[in-house]
């Protein structure tokens, strides 16, 4: 690590294999908490290569727990989190809203390291027990549309770096991996990045793995589609620069998709937009992001249909019957 370290203090990348080499070290518990957080702070100071990046993932799916849904049709729903803005759990009640619409949902998450509710908080916070057991977890694919990969539990090098990674509380390099990292490796993914530059990278991987991967971006910042500002939109078919308005939304504040300063805050969010409970903006922002993971699944799919399927899975109850289900069936 010392020798890795001064070579890239002297602003020199990783191969491919040495970023390989040293994520298997961070797997095997090789490296102390100090030279870690080092090791991370590099990342925030210069720019990730593709080679690197690439070079982490192999390493990470190389330990991973395998497991195996039998090429199931179905999306990942996730953000690379370290935006800063602190909403509530977008992508997860997305997964519910999409699931209630009637498709199958394998979300890869984690707890909140630079924000205060991650996935597995809000998940935990509602009393979901995680669980590697391939059984219970193709259960609640087929009966609530919804399976959730708890990422220590399939991904060594994830459970080694989280107390670190809290410590520092700051966006790290783990941010991106998390989303190439499912352990299924499902052939969709709707990914949220906090950058342009991200999204270029991802595209690039994308197309190189043979995923139908929608990639988005909201101008302010958020990775997510926030409906606070202009969002971009780059999937296999080109990029696009949407407004909220040309898709018959209001620009929304910030402030009304704020999470909370605590976990019980993000999740009585999460709770009232699945019940019809929420504000606009914190329902339209959900049924956007469903809208663009259905057209990902279903690519000839008017967006004003998704849109209308996305509405239609909260209208109904199914969104909150599916989340219900996933309770029932994760917190044994």
């Amino acid at each position: 690590m010392k020798e890795l370290l001064y070579k890239m203090f002297e602003h020199k990348n990783l191969s491919r294999d040495e970023a390989r080499d040293v994520m298997l070290n961070i797997a095997d518990g090789r490296y102390n908490d100090a030279q870690l957080s080092a090791f991370m702070t590099v990342f925030l100071m210069r720019a990730i290569t593709t080679d690197e990046l690439t070079g982490f993932r192999d390493a990470i799916l190389d330990r991973r727990l395998p497991i195996d849904f039998d090429n199931v049709k179905a999306i990942d729903i996730v953000g690379t989190g370290g935006d800063g803005k602190n909403t509530f759990n977008i992508s997860t009640a997305t997964c519910f809203v999409v699931a209630g619409a009637g498709e199958k949902v394998i979300k890869h998450g984690n707890y909140g390291a630079s924000s205060v509710s991650g996935a597995s908080n809000v998940l935990e916070h509602h009393g979901v027990k995680f669980t590697a057991d391939a059984d219970r977890l193709r259960r609640s694919l087929d009966e609530s549309g919804v399976c959730y990969l708890h990422a220590p539990f399939f991904s060594p090098a994830l459970k080694s770096v989280a107390a670190v990674r809290k410590a520092v509380a700051v966006r790290t390099f783990f941010n991106m991996l998390g989303p190439l990292v499912n352990p299924v490796r499902p052939k969709y993914q709707l990914l949220g990045v906090y950058n342009l530059r991200l999204m270029r990278l991802y595209n690039y991987i994308a197309q190189n793995e043979g995923i139908a991967c929608t990639i988005v971006h909201s101008l302010d910042g958020y990775d997510e589609i926030s409906l606070t500002s202009p969002f971009k939109v780059s999937n296999a078919q080109g990029d696009r620069l949407f407004t909220p308005d040309e898709l018959g939304f209001t620009t929304h504040a910030q402030s009304e998709i704020y999470g909370g300063e605590t976990i019980a805050e993000a999740a009585g969010i999460f709770d009232r937009v699945l019940q019809e409970k929420s504000n606009a903006a914190q329902r339209d922002c959900v049924v956007a992001n469903a809208a663009f993971a259905l057209t990902t699944l279903n690519p000839d799919m008017p967006l004003a249909e998704a849109r209308r399927r996305a509405e239609e899975s909260i209208d109904s109850g199914r969104a909150l019957q599916s989340f219900n289900k996933f309770i029932e069936i994760n917190s044994l």
